[in-house]
């Protein structure tokens, strides 16, 4: 018993000191270190990005289209540099930096259309990291498809069960686009059916139609099976092509037409609609449905402005007359500021400041920069910044704040040979003035009975109802009348 003792104590002994002979050599947290170090290499876990979103670059926007990216991939970004070019629903926006660092991925190409706020467009890395390592977040995967269990096989067959309807994939109320209402209607499909795909549950004619795909087609006699096990069906002769059409109905998707062939009845082109022309179309609908438009024209003798024109281009100072169409419409809103308000949600809202919008006609369609305190500008500082900011407008470099909180909006067609029309109302504004073009009339003086020419034109402003009734714009019109035949008035106000 002495002796296993003393073996067992000795053996103790022993074991410690080969414990301290190994940490002395080979050092536990060495090993720990180098294996932290490797998975933390780019080799194992990638560098972690900094995401670049789609921007909200206007209040309006819900989508935009990458047109340009002014940086290449492995380039270096600063906060601040200009990284690609956005095409919103007003403008061609650039976007900017807000972070330093490297441009290691772009996940969405030049000519991406109609991106969602919010996706994600590009990766940058911090600077020292290697940019090609980059971690690119993988897309949300979608909810995989229940499946249906294969029966097994017997001697005893069930009949198919026939296809099952999508479940309503929409609870809330339903929003619906013209064409996609449409389309259900036309074909009676329940709406709530569809998966939306749009803005704020928006359901899109896209929608409609892969709805209209997944429906089966109604059946035009139910079959009854008489036997368990199913007999060959022999086909006829001639092959069919499907059960013919009830009278009446139409094609599920109209067929489209072939280029550089003649198209047949039936057929159409679809051309693709900006974000510009979807918000034109949808602003234009909000105004018509929403604001009661109430119309008053007159006219104006511009025998006064003609003669200053001429006398200030001698002086080679050149101005236009809806120069001096601004300048009256501005002076006659300070001079009335009740018909300088907008209509909100909870009623109208006085403005304190003159914004004149100016329609300008671009290839994107048309767009209303804005000509800030024009009241207290001159005619000729009106003439050149109406200018730049029509350039701007039609090369779509308009910063958001350029074409954003107007109060009155003018829309000329002089230029055209339209002689009056009536324009539609930029919302939330009260009022717009549409011009036309100047006539020469003969009139008859009551004073000498003497025939003298007049240069007449006729401007029609639309009015919001519920903010400026018909007195107060036959008020403002003849006030506008009053400044424009008289520009030294305009200076004097």
């Amino acid at each position: 018993m002495a002796v296993s003792l003393r073996l067992g104590r000795q053996g103790a002994l022993l074991g410690l000191r080969f414990n301290q002979f190994k940490k002395s050599i080979c050092p536990t947290h060495y090993f720990q270190d180098r294996v932290r170090q490797f998975f933390h290499s780019p080799w194992a876990l990638g560098v972690t990005p900094l995401k670049v979103q789609m921007p909200a670059l206007s209040p309006t926007m819900e989508e935009g289209n990458i047109v340009k990216w002014l940086k290449k991939e492995g380039e270096t970004v600063e906060a601040g540099d200009a990284l690609c070019e956005i095409e919103t629903d007003k403008a061609v926006v650039t976007m900017e930096s807000s972070d330093d660092g490297i441009l290691a991925k772009i996940l969405m190409e030049e000519g991406s259309r109609n991106v969602p706020l919010g996706t994600l467009i590009a990766l940058l890395v911090e600077e020292g990291q290697d940019w090609k390592q980059v971690e690119v977040p993988s897309p949300d995967s979608p909810s995989a498809a229940p499946t249906i269990p294969h029966e097994p096989t017997g001697s005893s067959v069930t009949p198919a069960s026939p296809p099952l309807l999508p479940k309503p994939a929409t609870s809330g109320p339903l929003r619906l686009s013209p064409a996609a209402r449409h389309i259900l209607n036309t074909h009676g499909i329940n709406p709530k059916l569809a998966t939306p795909s749009g803005p704020r549950g928006l359901i899109t004619k896209e929608d409609a139609l892969n709805l209209l795909k997944a429906s089966p087609p109604p059946k035009a006699t139910p079959v009854v099976a008489t036997a368990t096990v199913p007999t060959p069906v022999q086909r006829p002769t001639h092959t069919p092509t499907g059960p013919p059409p009830p009278p009446g109905s139409r094609p599920n998707i109209p067929p489209l037409s072939v280029p550089g062939k003649p198209g047949a009845p039936g057929t159409f082109t679809e051309v693709p609609a900006t974000n510009v022309r979807r918000v034109i179309a949808q602003r234009l609908t909000q105004s018509k449905t929403t604001i009661p438009h109430a119309y008053a024209s007159i006219d104006c003798d511009m025998a006064a402005v003609i003669k200053l024109r001429k006398d200030l281009a001698k002086e080679q100072i050149k101005v236009s007359v809806n120069d001096f169409i601004i300048k009256a419409a501005a002076v006659t809103l300070k001079q009335m500021p009740e018909v300088n308000v907008t209509w909100s949600g909870d009623g109208p809202h006085a403005l304190d400041s003159v914004h004149i919008s100016i329609a300008v006609a671009t290839d994107r369609g048309l767009i209303t920069p804005i000509i800030r305190d024009a009241a207290n500008k001159g005619v000729q500082e009106i003439s050149a910044q109406a200018k730049a900011l029509a350039q701007k407008a039609r090369d779509g470099k308009l910063l958001p704040e350029e074409y954003q909180g107007g109060s009155f909006s003018i829309s000329n067609l002089g230029m055209f040979g339209i002689s009056g029309f009536s324009a539609v109302i930029n919302p939330p504004q009260a009022c717009i003035l549409a011009v036309g073009t100047s006539r020469a009339e003969l009139q008859l003086k009551e004073e000498d009975q003497t025939v003298h020419t007049r240069q007449l034109m006729t401007v029609t402003m639309s009015s919001d109802g519920r903010l400026v009734d018909d007195e107060l714009a036959s008020r403002f019109l003849d006030q506008f009348r009053a400044n424009l035949e008289q520009p030294q008035r305009m200076a004097l106000a």
